[in-house]
């Protein structure tokens, strides 16, 4: 095996302790609200929510049950992704009432697999004829990634082996179907998601076989021997079924992925297809797989990217269109594909060490994702818009996938528990480091510990972002230790002070990351300064739905208009750029946040005739708007939204 090309390292969940402001009652709504609600949500004793019945399908599967498989042929993993939830968060703090129900879990999902390893309810149940006939659309790989995941997050939780022995199982039975040598068949998943979960497997195992089964799929993936194995399988099962009149771009199997450069089709397949293409790059040493993966990151952050980190603009397939097309109330955005490139920023900045990363990380972590769920933690957005008319939105069907509020749950609920991983997860997101060098990647309150120079280090962080810049640092260690801090300059800070024990350090800026190199003491303090005026952002010209508009961003949050605070039409509203916006925040307003206030004009409505269209010029008159944080939209009951505002 080459060696691993990473130049930093992840420090995981067990090492970090958030105590901050901001994020401590996310945490806490984890632990106290989502996991039992949406543990009460797979049982179906959520009132007036879609149903599950996905713990209802393991038991028939086990045979502790009677009857068919209930909903998605992928239902499967709203329950692995919940798993993977509890696991996370009993890495951080022990939960005796949360392990036992994590234990009964894993003994019926072992009650539902089959002798020779396989696992998947749906075909157990409904069609035990057709297991790996459609790989394609069936997603039989992509439930196995996700409990492969769950698997790894609980072991590393608990020490407990037994769901890496079931999984390893699952894995094996797959290497006894799938593959190139003789007698297999050389498929790939539709729905790409177990490659990265390989990778972890691997990393917690040692056994190189999880790595040669993630490199089969990446490498095999768009190949045509001399037939596309999409078109091979399809004529096996008797011709084209439903969803076979879909594109192979659809499922980034249009070409070789070495032959890629544009993001193409489902935005969460592309995503999570891409931090399996980075991570088994890094572990083989493959800078050329590693330049596909820069090529690709390009494209997408720069041309196919909203403003809050939302990605996938077209309902129709879910799926990125071409570059610029950013319509802002179709916007489709999955909360699935903002956690799915937060996912691909990481494992991108742990390669390079660029901040440009992590800025795309912060971007999708405070708007794009957190947008996904409510502030009590039992409503969710599947689809993420920058601009809703709920009169409209309710009435157009081409409108019909823009909901004005959270839903409590979905048929399809991959959604719910994705936003709740990353929340139980966060803490792994914050801290990297190498031998010498500790990196700050998030600057969320709290402390973590590395091994620097051969020595312990303790490194304490205290802020009040994302609605303050200022950020210190203290350290806990034995004696004086020589090593590097690295703490991330982000990319909306125009100016950014640095002090050490009160006196301003010179430090060298290095990929955006101020690397400050020293003999440390015990006593010493990091005082970061970040300036944080309100920004007025504006889009490429070819993103012609933004042409003459502005949005508001400070620090790393990305604003909107409510209804609520500047009443209706919205879009009538226009913003002189040029003033100097107030900025205040209030604590009991939406669990606290930070509020733009500045002037606006919007036409005189007294002056309005009763007909649709006229030549007489309609005068403006000067009023005041409110914008708040995006992510907290829609908390306050049905109103119109938009991120995007005329300029005056």
């Amino acid at each position: 095996m080459k060696n691993n090309l990473q130049k930093i390292n992840p420090i995981g969940l067990k090492q970090v302790k958030i105590d901050d402001l901001f994020w401590n009652p996310w945490e806490k709504l984890v632990k106290d609200s989502i996991i039992p609600y949406q543990w009460d949500a797979l049982n179906d004793r959520i009132e007036g929510a879609a149903p599950s019945r996905t713990i209802t399908n393991f038991e028939i599967a086990a045979g502790r049950n009677d009857g068919k498989h209930y909903g998605m042929v992928f239902q499967d993993s709203d329950l692995y992704k919940w798993m993977e939830t509890v696991a996370f968060s009993l890495s951080v703090e022990d939960d005796p009432e949360w392990e036992k129900i994590m234990d009964d879990v894993i003994d019926l999902i072992e009650a539902a697999q089959e002798e020779d390893g396989y696992l998947n309810t749906y075909f157990s149940v409904n069609e035990p004829d057709k297991k790996w006939t459609n790989l394609k659309n069936d997603h039989e790989l992509y439930c196995a990634g996700h409990l492969i995941e769950a698997a790894v997050a609980y072991y590393e939780a608990t020490g407990k082996k037994r769901v890496i022995d079931l999984v390893s199982r699952l894995v094996d039975h797959i290497q006894s179907v799938l593959g190139k040598e003789q007698g297999k068949k050389p498929g790939y998943p539709g729905h790409p998601e177990i490659e990265l979960a390989l990778m972890k497997l691997y990393k917690v195992t040692g056994d190189t076989k999880y790595i040669d089964l993630c490199q089969f799929f990446i490498e095999e993936r768009g190949k045509r021997n001399p037939d596309h194995y999409y078109d091979i399988e399809m004529e096996e099962r008797g011709g084209p079924k439903h969803d076979d009149d879909r594109d192979n771009d659809y499922y980034q199997a249009h070409l070789p992925v070495r032959a890629q450069k544009t993001a193409e089709g489902h935005a969460v397949r592309a995503t999570y297809l891409y931090s399996g293409m980075v991570d088994l790059a890094s572990e083989l040493k493959d800078e050329d797989l590693l330049e596909v993966c820069r090529t690709l990151w390009e494209n997408t952050v720069n041309k196919r990217m909203y403003v809050t980190g939302g990605i996938g603009s077209q309902s129709h397939e879910e799926r990125f269109t071409v570059d610029y097309d950013l319509p802002n109330d179709r916007a489709y955005t999955e909360t699935c594909a903002a956690i799915a490139l937060i996912m691909w920023a990481h494992r991108m900045v742990h390669i390079e060490a660029d901040a440009k990363y992590t800025d795309v990380l912060e971007r999708a972590l405070y708007n794009g994702a957190l947008s996904g769920i409510s502030l009590d933690g039992k409503g969710y957005f599947y689809v993420n818009p920058l601009e809703v008319w709920p009169h409209t939105a309710n009435c157009r069907h081409d409108m019909n996938t823009v909901k004005p509020t959270r839903q409590p749950w979905f048929g399809c609920a991959c959604c719910p528990p994705n936003i709740a991983r990353l929340l139980a997860s966060l803490g792994s997101y914050i801290y990297s480091s190498n031998d010498e060098e500790l990196y700050v990647h998030l600057f969320i309150g709290g402390e973590t510990e590395a091994e620097l120079s051969g020595h312990k280090v303790t490194l304490k962080q205290e802020s009040n972002y994302p609605w303050k810049g200022d950020i210190s640092y203290s350290f806990e260690m034995e004696g004086k230790t020589t090593f590097t801090l690295a703490t991330r300059i982000p990319g909306w800070c125009t100016n950014a002070e640095i002090l050490v024990n009160g006196e301003e350090v010179v430090y060298d800026l290095d990929k955006g990351y101020a690397k400050i190199n020293r003999t440390w003491s015990p006593e010493d303090v990091v005082e970061v300064s970040f300036h944080m005026p309100v920004e007025v952002v504006r889009s490429h010209p070819e993103v012609r739905e933004n042409a003459g508009k502005v949005a508001l961003q400070r620090g790393p949050v990305i604003y909107c208009l409510e209804e609520m605070d500047n009443g209706k039409n919205l879009q009538d509203l226009s913003i002189p750029a040029d003033q100097n916006f107030v900025v205040n925040h209030e604590s009991e307003l939406l669990n606290g946040v930070t509020v733009i206030r500045g002037q606006a004009t919007q036409t005189d409505r007294d002056q309005i005739e009763d007909s649709l269209y006229s030549t007489k010029k309609l005068n403006r008159k000067n009023r005041e708007f409110k914008a708040i944080p995006y992510y907290a939209w829609s908390n306050r009951g049905e109103n119109e939204m938009t991120v995007w505002v005329r300029e005056e």
